[in-house]
C-alpha cells in the first residue's frame, strides 16, 4: 500500500470487514430532535465538536424521542462502537469518526455509519489507528465527490488494516493513553492561556476606552451603572450625539442582485472585532447598489452587527468606500470623533453589557436603530482620543504575537501527537516492553 510504508513481520494485513460489522444511524433530520430524550450523535458533530471518543454524561448531544428504541434498535450504539460521519465538505474531513466510551444507550443520528467491533478487548487500538494519518489517507484516496465528499459502508469495509497480536494491539493502546494524555493537557493549558490573552486584552482595552490612560485623573460619576466612574473632564453622551447618521443597511433580500464583481456588501460574517474580514466578499450589481445610494458606506464609517451577535462593531477601510452592507447598522462619526475609538467602545465588554440588555430575540438577538442611538458612551476631546485609539492598537498588537506564540506551539503539540500516533500503529517504535512510569 503506498500510503504505508512498512510494518512489522509478525504484522498482519487484513480488511475492516473481518473484524467489524457495519450499520447505519437514524433515517432523520435536524427537526427530529429534541432537547430530552435518547442522545443521538450526528455528523456534525463528528466534524466539530468531539473528535476521538464522545461521553453523553460529559458532551451536551442534542437527543431523539424515546419511541425510536422500539423503531430504529439497530442505530443504537453499544460501547466501544465507532461512529463514522459519511459525508464532508472538504477531504480533510473524510474519515471523521467518534468512539462511544459509555454505556448511556446511545443513537447513532442522520448521515452516519455504525462501525461495530465484533470483539471490544482492543477497541481502543482501532481508535488510535483509524486516527493515523496512514488510515485517513486511504479513505481519503476512497471517497468519492467534488464539492461533497463520500464515505459509504462499502469504502469501510474494504479499508485495509495493520495488526499486531491482539496483546501488542493492548500495550500500543496504554500507550498512546499515556502519552496522548500529557500531549492533551499540555495542549489544554495553552488553550487555557490563549483564553486568559483574550480576557485581558478585552480587559485592558475596555479599561483605555473607558477611563483613559491617566491614572491620576480626577473622576465622576458618569450616571450610568454599568459604566461607572469616568475622567471628569470627559463628556457622558448618547452614540446618536457622536454620528451624523446611524441607519439599516440594504434590508431586502439581495440574491437576485449578486454579481461575480461590482459593488461589495458586507454581511454580518464579516464584521470581526479586530476589523473587517475582506476574503470571500460578495458584490451585488452596480446599477442595483446606485439604487441605494442613501446606504452607502464610505471610509470611516462604522457598521454594527444587527442580529446574530449584535453590538460587534468595525471601521470601514477606504477600500470599501461607497460599498454596501447586508440588513447591519451603519453610523457615520462626527468629525471631533476617532471612528476607532467608537469601535472600541462599542465591542468594549460595556458594550457587551449594554446590548446583552437591550437585545431582544430567542434564536437570534437583534437590535435596532435607537438601541445603537441611545448607547451611553463618554468621550474625551479627539486628540484624547487618538492617544487611547494608538495605545490600544500597540497593546494589540503585543497581545497579538503572546497569542500567536502559544497557537504555534499548540500546533506543535499536535503535530507531535499526531506523529506519535502513526509511529506506534504502523510499527515504527516498538513499545512492547513499555511501562507507565510510576
Amino acid at each position: 500500500m503506498e500510503w504505508l510504508e512498512a510494518i512489522p513481520v509478525h504484522w498482519s494485513l487484513s480488511k475492516l470487514r473481518y473484524a467489524f460489522s457495519f450499520g447505519k444511524g437514524l433515517s432523520i433530520t435536524k427537526e427530529n430532535l429534541v432537547d430530552e430524550g435518547i442522545p443521538c450523535v450526528n455528523y456534525g458533530e463528528l466534524h466539530s465538536k468531539f473528535g476521538f471518543e464522545v461521553d453523553p454524561s460529559g458532551h451536551q448531544l442534542r437527543c431523539v424521542e424515546h419511541s425510536y428504541l422500539k423503531t430504529s434498535p439497530s442505530a443504537l450504539l453499544r460501547k466501544g462502537d465507532f461512529v463514522f460521519a459519511d459525508t464532508s465538505e472538504d477531504i480533510e474531513g473524510s474519515g471523521n469518526f467518534t468512539q462511544l466510551i459509555s454505556d448511556i444507550p446511545t443513537f447513532a443520528g442522520y448521515h452516519t455509519i455504525i462501525v461495530r467491533p465484533e470483539c471490544i478487548d482492543n477497541a481502543r487500538f482501532f481508535a488510535y489507528l483509524f486516527d493515523s494519518i496512514e488510515f485517513r489517507t486511504r479513505i481519503r484516496h476512497a471517497v468519492k465527490g467534488v464539492k461533497v465528499f463520500s464515505i459509504t459502508q462499502a469504502i469501510l469495509r474494504d479499508a485495509d488494516v495493520w495488526l499486531p497480536s491482539g496483546a501488542e494491539q493492548e500495550k500500543i493502546a496504554a500507550f498512546l493513553d499515556h502519552e496522548t494524555t500529557k500531549i492533551d493537557a499540555l495542549i489544554e493549558k495553552q488553550q487555557r492561556l490563549i483564553e486568559l490573552l483574550k480576557e485581558k486584552r478585552q480587559a485592558l482595552i475596555s479599561h483605555a476606552v473607558t477611563k483613559g490612560l491617566d491614572p491620576n485623573a480626577p473622576m465622576k460619576d458618569s450616571g450610568v451603572e454599568w459604566l461607572g466612574e469616568v475622567p471628569a473632564h470627559w463628556v457622558v453622551a448618547r452614540y446618536k450625539f457622536c454620528t451624523t447618521r446611524v441607519i439599516v443597511g440594504i434590508a431586502e433580500a439581495a440574491t437576485h442582485a449578486y454579481a461575480e464583481s461590482g459593488v461589495p456588501i458586507i454581511r454580518s460574517t464579516d464584521i470581526r472585532e479586530d476589523g473587517l474580514n475582506q476574503d470571500g466578499m460578495l458584490f451585488i450589481k452596480k446599477d442595483f447598489a446606485e439604487q441605494n445610494t442613501s446606504k452607502y458606506l464610505y471610509k470611516n464609517d462604522v457598521v454594527t452587527v444587527r442580529t446574530g451577535y449584535p453590538g460587534t462593531s468595525a471601521v470601514v477601510p477606504e477600500g470599501l468606500d461607497q460599498s454596501h452592507c447586508f440588513t447591519n447598522l451603519v453610523a457615520t462619526p462626527r468629525a471631533e470623533h476617532h471612528s476607532q475609538f467608537l469601535v472600541e467602545y462599542l465591542n468594549s465588554y460595556i458594550g457587551k453589557k449594554y446590548f446583552e440588555l437591550h437585545a431582544w430575540g430567542s434564536a437570534q438577538k437583534n437590535i435596532s436603530v435607537p438601541i445603537l442611538q441611545d448607547f451611553p458612551i463618554a468621550f474625551p476631546e479627539r486628540e484624547e482620543e487618538e492617544k487611547i485609539v494608538q495605545y490600544v492598537s500597540l497593546q494589540k498588537q503585543e497581545f497579538s504575537k503572546l497569542i500567536a506564540l502559544a497557537e504555534s506551539s499548540i500546533g506543535l503539540m499536535q503535530e507531535r501527537r499526531t506523529a506519535l500516533i502513526s509511529a506506534a500503529v504502523t510499527g515504527k517504535i516498538d513499545v512492547r516492553n513499555w511501562q507507565a512510569a510510576a
